[in-house]
């Protein structure tokens, strides 16, 4: 067959740009050749398997899942283990939900994606050794890991430490959504920066920075967008805020790094879809 495809997702930017177009495509092949007998997570699956046999990324489900089962007004919630997933209300009026690329190119193929995902799995098997109910780090608790710090690297503990505070931040965040509390979820938000940065080690100097700027003009929260290395932070900044934040934000990086950020508002919207 003949294609041929357009879009203005930023290629590098974290924001899931390889997984919006495998998706895309799985969706249409599907819809058009297929009869929609695939399902949609089996058709997030193939994209999945795209990037680890052919780009060499093993990446998780994450992306592809967004890019096919995305709801407008909706954030959600994945199980990546068994597929099960929850939608939730995502209506924070009086804000705005910015994203600010750094325009630090992205790069997940090559980079030391994999090596967190390695240490990730090093730090399960040690402590399986003493639980063997846990088969991944979902399963553990800090207790757990703490019991085999002495055996793993300091690297892996780090990485692990991550990993498990941000299950239970995710828990946080969708109780808070649920109760309309964006105070809540902003914290939750620079609390995953900071451990992105520290812990799983995966921002870099300009998003470090954009973080900064974010704290000090008074943004509800802010954090990386997608797998770090560069590309944007994800910002939910109240709308009497907007204006200054924009423009203060493209200011300093200016000063310090020679370049603009680039805006871009966002909007929550459906996922794959037939247009006409």
């Amino acid at each position: 067959f003949n294609t041929a495809f357009a879009g203005d997702v930023p290629l590098g930017a974290g924001m899931s740009s390889s997984a919006a177009l495998e998706s895309v495509y799985a969706f249409a092949l599907n819809d058009i050749w297929g009869g929609n007998k695939i399902s949609l997570m089996e058709l997030a699956r193939v994209g999945q398997r795209t990037e680890h046999k052919y780009l060499g990324c093993k990446c998780g489900i994450m992306d592809q899942f967004a890019s096919v089962h995305g709801k407008a007004g909706s954030l959600m919630r994945l199980d990546c283990r068994s597929g099960e997933f929850e939608y939730f209300p995502f209506h924070p009026e009086g804000y705005k939900l910015v994203l600010v690329n750094s325009q630090v190119k992205h790069e997940l193929v090559g980079s030391p994606y994999n090596d967190r995902r390695e240490s990730c799995e090093r730090v399960a098997a040690a402590i399986y050794k003493h639980h063997h109910m846990v088969e991944s780090l979902r399963d553990a608790d800090y207790a757990m890991l703490d019991e085999v710090k002495n055996e793993v690297s300091e690297e892996d503990y780090k990485r692990a430490k991550y990993v498990i505070g941000e299950k239970d931040r995710v828990l946080k965040v969708c109780e808070a959504l649920e109760k309309g509390d964006y105070e809540t979820v902003g914290q939750m938000m620079y609390a995953t920066h900071e451990g992105l940065s520290k812990e799983y080690e995966v921002s870099c100097e300009e998003l470090d920075y954009l973080n900064d700027i974010a704290k000090e003009a008074g943004v509800t929260g802010s954090r990386i967008m997608g797998g770090g290395f560069g590309g944007c932070t994800i910002n939910l900044v109240s709308e009497e805020l907007y204006d200054n934040f924009v423009k203060v934000v493209k200011e300093k990086f200016a000063a310090k790094f020679g370049k603009e950020p680039v805006i871009i508002d966002v909007v929550i919207g459906d996922g794959s879809r037939r247009l006409c």
